[in-house]
């Protein structure tokens, strides 16, 4: 038995895992690599036969597990993919919204190449590619059943506490015939969830492993409490609201958002908003925010409360949707007195762009970043202290306030990696991905230190006999 990565492999994104067992070729996750000198990766061939593969398992609908699962079925794939219902209806839409933005791309560089007279940009996929990669979602999963693939092939999906529907993947192999046959389990960490966030549950407890595929996005260190996180949020947003600016907050579509209006909706209901109006504006992030609705079982206990008793944080007084372009420039009018949620959470693409253009050089203003952002992206930039920042090929100075709330981090700290580790027992290695290199080794000094466990730090296309 093998494991390849094809991805995450000293980055933080592009996750793709090929686990090949003499029956079986298993990958797990096929995602977008994102960030400066990475997306051009995604252009790449993935390094096995798309043709070869018998089952995709997802275990969360971010784009940097799932954006390149179109490709892989353009390419060839004919296999089954195996996922949570939650991370079906999420991927739908996280997929298309891909595609349309990969078009709009191709036809703006496209007139700007004719102008040039260069060969035309192609998007990587479109819209069709993703109806079509949708036809291969075949068998979703609930928490904690154990489900046979095939003979000798058995997985379980257990809540990461990531996002809704996310999972972290345990995969038990027959290896042998007869008397012989010994099974083994890999587990596969996918995004393990911080602690005692709004909305979610934390992550699961563990089987015992032989392998351990787990993620270090945060190997090097821990979040603040989310208490204090919150409380800093809110003084934030209070000051900026009483010296009359606007608060920025570049956001994730799926589940940041999401927690946001809830820990938003909390502060409204307490008084502990000056006036203000709240904009989720974002279309992704709006749908994202209607499928949570409908999975309301995924729901932590707290949140269930509130929605019995009454309480809707996706459907307040303060708070607008606004779908629309128009209605989203119309937010320009505002100069005080806006709470701003938009995507892109690394100020890659999207109408986050746009609110920072106009409000990034007032320093009345401030920007909130609530998450992670990779090295090369924009929102990191702007935390690490560029000025200027280049926005629609102009320079804009930064001297709106800015924010970096980590415990509203959807990853596990250091500490919650190696608790949960600890409880897969003794497996023989444990295979560090998803993470910047420097959060790899932190990571894998601590498991050796404390746990006494074999770490391995693949590089891609690395093969790791298991």
């Amino acid at each position: 038995m093998k494991l390849i990565c094809y991805g995450a492999a000293g980055t933080v994104t592009g996750s793709c895992h090929l686990l090949k067992t003499r029956d079986y070729s298993i990958l797990v996750d096929c995602g977008f690599f994102q960030g400066k000198g990475l997306f051009e990766r995604n252009e790449e061939e993935f390094g096995f036969d798309p043709s070869k593969i018998d089952f995709l398992l997802l275990t969360h609908a971010h784009i940097d597990h799932i954006g390149r699962v179109p490709m892989l079925v353009k390419r060839g794939f004919q296999g089954r993919i195996v996922t949570t219902a939650a991370t079906y209806d999420f991927a739908r839409i996280m997929l298309l919204e891909s595609a349309e933005l990969q078009e709009e791309t191709a036809r703006r560089e496209k007139r700007k190449n004719n102008r040039g007279g260069e060969e035309p940009t192609e998007p990587l996929y479109n819209v069709e590619d993703v109806l079509d990669c949708l036809d291969f979602f075949d068998t979703f999963v609930t928490y904690d059943a154990r489900t046979e693939l095939d003979e000798g092939l058995h997985v379980t999906f257990r809540d990461a506490g990531h996002i809704l529907g996310s999972a972290f993947i345990e995969v038990e192999v027959a290896e042998g015939r007869g008397k012989k046959a010994a099974t083994r389990r890999i587990t596969f960490s996918g995004d393990l969830g911080n602690l005692d966030k709004p909305l979610i549950r934390d992550p699961q407890i563990p089987s015992e492993s032989d392998i351990v595929v787990l993620e270090s996005t945060y190997g090097g260190r821990d979040h603040r409490p989310f208490d204090d996180s919150v409380e800093e949020f809110r003084k934030a947003i209070v000051e900026t609201l009483e010296r009359g600016g606007n608060v920025l907050i570049p956001s994730f579509a799926l589940e940041r958002s999401q927690e946001l209006l809830y820990v938003l909706y909390g502060f409204y209901r307490a008084g502990d908003l000056p006036r203000c109006t709240i904009y989720l504006d974002s279309p992704m992030a709006i749908d994202c925010t209607r499928i949570f609705a409908k999975h309301g079982d995924c729901f932590d206990e707290e949140a269930l409360a509130l929605s019995e008793a009454g309480g809707n944080p996706f459907h307040f007084e303060a708070l607008r949707f606004t779908r629309h372009t128009d209605d989203s420039r119309a937010i320009n009018n505002h100069t005080s007195g806006a709470i701003i949620i938009a995507g892109s959470g690394m100020c890659t693409g999207g109408r986050i762009l746009h609110h920072l253009r106009h409000n990034l050089w007032r320093p009345e203003c401030s920007v909130i970043f609530v998450g992670y952002a990779a090295v090369g992206t924009t929102g990191r930039a702007i935390i690490d202290g560029v000025n200027p920042i280049r926005l629609y090929g102009e320079s804009v100075q930064v001297r709106a306030q800015i924010h970096t709330i980590n415990g509203f981090s959807g990853h596990a700290g250091q500490r919650t990696l190696l608790d949960w580790l600890e409880r897969t027992g003794q497996p023989e290695k444990v295979i560090l991905v998803h993470g910047e290199d420097s959060s790899r080794e932190a990571l894998s000094h601590a498991i050796g230190e404390k746990l006494g466990l074999t770490t391995v730090l693949p590089g891609t296309g690395d093969v790791i006999e298991i």
